[in-house]
């Protein structure tokens, strides 16, 4: 069961109109090097569904994880994994977690993020927030079976050079694509309320845009950008942006 597939069944398990943010953050630097994280944040879920509350391992806490060190923990474990699954493990151990939880105020909000020195490294941010339950301690439900029929869906590409940034979404296997669009009818009405946003800041003030809608940082850096996640599923072209920098 992927991160979307565990979200529409925490959508349908509330049974109301709650709202549910992902995030999408880059800070970029001119010499190409930055950082890029995305964030969760399920607090209103978590007070409607009151699911949490009962839980005895959910306190409050904000701690930072590191892939790396987890992986070396479980290093005889991950050693006994297909080789496929090994290496898609190997490919995260740059990135970080943070979790901020507090069941007094049902605030939860998960943070994966990863420096880069290129940010094609960025490219397979959205796989380490997925892969990430595959490695923190009681987070995956999914079953040996499942890990392997779960294709990869949506890409996204990252680029920037000379002055210019694109960020270009793309289905990677139209079928699967097919079949989690068509999983969304039964839950979609529950889901008005997620959202996903992008927030790019970049070294220098921004000359133009392809997104009409943005918003814009005071000092011209910051671009903002919020599309329905329903939305963003269905057709991943929305959230495609092409921004040229002032020299």
């Amino acid at each position: 069961m992927n991160i979307f597939k565990k979200l529409i069944a925490l959508v349908v398990i509330t049974m109301a109109l709650v709202s549910c943010q992902f995030t999408e953050t880059l800070v970029l630097n001119e010499d190409g090097t930055g950082t890029m994280a995305i964030s969760m944040d399920l607090s209103e879920m978590m007070a409607f569904s009151g699911e949490m509350a009962q839980d005895s391992t959910f306190v409050k806490q904000d701690t930072v994880v590191s892939f790396k060190d987890l992986l070396e923990q479980k290093k005889d474990s991950i050693a006994q994994l297909p080789m496929a699954e090994q290496k898609r493990l190997k490919a995260m151990e740059n990135y970080k977690m943070r979790m901020v939880t507090d069941p007094e105020t049902n605030k939860m909000v998960i943070d994966i993020f990863t420096d880069f020195k290129n940010i094609s490294e960025a490219n397979d941010l959205m796989k380490g927030f997925e892969q990430s339950q595959n490695v923190i301690p009681g987070a995956s439900s999914s079953t040996e079976e499942e890990k392997k029929d779960e294709p990869d869906v949506i890409g996204v590409s990252y680029s920037y050079a000379k002055g210019k940034f694109k960020r270009d979404a793309f289905i990677k296997d139209k079928a699967a694509h097919k079949t989690q669009v068509d999983s969304l009818k039964n839950a979609e009405a529950f889901m008005t309320g997620i959202t996903y946003k992008v927030k790019y800041t970049f070294p220098r003030k921004i000359k133009k845009s392809s997104v009409e809608d943005a918003t814009f940082s005071l000092d011209g850096k910051t671009l903002e950008l919020q599309r329905s996640f329903v939305e963003y599923i269905k057709n991943p072209d929305i959230l495609d942006i092409e921004v040229e920098l002032e020299k």
